[in-house]
């Protein structure tokens, strides 16, 4: 995993997390990656590890059996939709449209390329 400079790496795993939870790629209920585990596959410390699944519990997308590992929350994958799309629409939206008024990049030149795309 490469990772980028602009954002800590704790919310970088948790993205990668996050993904792997919304494609299905780790189910409701399915045990993930011991905190030794993921920090080896990463490259980083087990203690950045540590931060993000108490990050992730704490949001309610993980939970941990004592003794046993973490496991995906039920719903977890509906709850990062919807914190995904909240932070989508609020803070990252208003940046975009922002570029566009700067660059004189009207919605319907948007929506011609959106409909390009997703052909």
């Amino acid at each position: 995993m490469e990772f980028k400079k602009n954002q800590t790496i704790y919310k970088q795993i948790a993205d990668f997390i996050y993904e792997n939870i919304m494609t299905l790629k780790w189910p409701v209920d399915q045990k993930i990656s011991s905190v030794r585990e993921l920090a080896g596959l990463l490259q980083v410390n087990p203690n950045t590890v540590m931060r993000t699944y108490s990050m992730l519990q704490d949001q309610g997308i993980i939970y941990n059996k004592r003794g046993i590992g973490y496991f995906v929350s039920a719903g977890a994958p509906d709850n990062i939709e919807t914190m995904k799309r909240n932070h989508f629409v609020n803070v990252e939206l208003p940046e975009v449209f922002k570029k566009m008024n700067l660059l004189k990049i009207d919605i319907e030149e948007v929506n011609t390329i959106y409909h390009n795309q997703s052909k």
